[in-house]
């Protein structure tokens, strides 16, 4: 690890209050994709960021669909430019299921409620705050930045990174590295020491539509050729298809690393028996251990005496850096003759090796911020904005910094009900970023 920067600010106490604030407003907009736009709310990130003289360029790829891109000059403009990124959609609330209504941002036990307030609000309010405190205190960071605020991840990007990575290239010139999504929050390991799991890899996505044909006919007649049945035997044996394990750098170097914290042995000829060893770690890292295929989706027929000559569902397939065609492979060898599949969103999976300046700024200011904290590697079992930006040799990482509290289940929120972050983890948040922009 390289020497610990001497830092010339850190984050002002104006800045840790106002990240809560910044946070709660964005959580008032529903950007629910894709009921609603983010065009509200990044209008307001434009007005927010211009309060303190920082320009920024607000991009609609269709009406309503908007993301907000600014560049903060370096102290060494001769060095890549670093990358940090955050999305302003978020996925839909059913109001009826929430303790307070989703898009609230309301105050409560320590914690600010509300659609988006992990998945990925606290981050952009992060974003903000940080940026805002360096403008007004005239800090520059080690290297250009490019805040980019972003429309459409929760749907894949198409209206956002994917399209200014293909339609506005020239916003990430000079731009070698990026932060966004997927990682740099902690997981307690004991009653005092916790991980954080820095994102340097991601799984694949591949989605597929399965479509079965038969012989249609009259409901009350043998039929040996009914695509209802071959679809629901082939989506049963893919659901119930355990994959191999297959143990990626990051996933060995995390579960090693829990390991020797906790003392325990690790055997990479028996993971099953080292993860028993584990502990909770042992069920937050099972999903990035193999690839996956779950049934998701099922449509057929119109009448109940009427046998449809064709069925279709969906699947949710990813597949871990280097294992893409075990997955299409295992597919094609479960599903009937009758069966055919399709992709309807496939992307790239994503591995860096977890070395450099930026990943030693990165575990420094998480280590100077919380002692007791351990940086790992870590593959993020879904997908991000990364997957875009990697199309023009960005390297990527998962990186937010949030410390929690240990009883909060984190995985769990995401996309769920009662979706809530600590305040003191806002904070924390603000402390980090202002102490890793000065470093990386």
């Amino acid at each position: 690890m390289s020497t610990p920067v001497t830092l010339v600010s850190t984050a002002s106490e104006e800045a840790q209050r106002e990240v809560v604030e910044l946070c709660a407003e964005l959580i008032r907009f529903d950007t629910s994709n894709p009921t609603s736009d983010e065009r509200a709310c990044a209008d307001w990130v434009v007005d927010r960021l211009a309060e303190v003289g920082i320009g920024s360029e607000l991009v609609e790829s269709s009406p309503g669909r908007a993301s907000v891109i600014a560049r903060i000059p370096g102290a060494d403009p001769d060095r890549g430019a670093l990358l940090v990124h955050g999305h302003l959609d978020v996925v839909p609330a059913d109001a009826s299921e929430w303790q307070v209504p989703p898009f609230s941002g309301e105050i409560r036990d320590g914690y600010l409620w509300g659609r988006g307030a992990i998945d990925m609000k606290d981050t952009v309010a992060v974003m903000l705050a940080t940026a805002r405190h360096f403008a007004r205190t005239g800090i520059r960071p080690s290297r250009d930045l490019v805040l980019a605020f972003l429309a459409d991840e929760e749907a894949g990007g198409k209206y956002g990174a994917h399209w200014l990575v293909e339609h506005r290239p020239e916003f990430f010139a000079g731009v070698t590295e990026a932060i966004g999504e997927g990682g740099g929050f902690s997981f307690a390991i004991d009653d005092t020491r916790r991980l954080y799991p820095i994102e340097n890899a991601q799984r694949g996505m591949a989605w597929m539509e399965l479509t079965a044909t038969g012989r249609a006919g009259h409901g009350s007649s043998p039929n040996d050729e009914n695509a209802v049945t071959d679809l629901a035997e082939s989506l049963t044996r893919v659901g119930r298809h355990t994959f191999p394990i297959r143990l990626i750098e990051p996933v060995r170097a995390l579960l090693a690393e829990a390991a020797r914290l906790q003392g325990v042995d690790f055997d990479e000829n028996d993971i099953e028996g080292t993860l028993a060893r584990l502990g909770p770690v042992a069920d937050f890292m099972q999903v990035v251990l193999r690839n996956s295929a779950n049934p998701t989706m099922f449509s057929a027929g119109y009448q109940t005496n009427v046998i449809p000559g064709k069925a279709t569902a969906r699947v949710d397939g990813r597949f871990l850096p280097g294992h893409e065609q075990e997955l299409h492979d295992t597919i094609d060898e479960l599903l009937l003759p009758s069966v055919t599949r399709e992709w309807v969103n496939h992307d790239v999976a994503l591995e860096t090796t977890f070395e450099g300046p930026l990943v030693d700024a990165m575990c420094e200011a998480v280590r100077a911020e919380d002692p007791d904290g351990h940086p790992v590697p870590y593959c993020n079992p879904g997908g991000t904005d990364a997957k875009a930006f990697t199309k023009l040799g960005i390297r990527c990482f998962g990186f937010k910094g949030l410390k929690l509290p240990h009883d909060l289940d984190y995985g769990r929120l995401f996309h769920g009900v009662d979706e809530r972050v600590p305040l003191d983890g806002l904070r924390f948040g603000v402390r980090v970023m202002t102490r890793l922009w000065q470093s990386c």
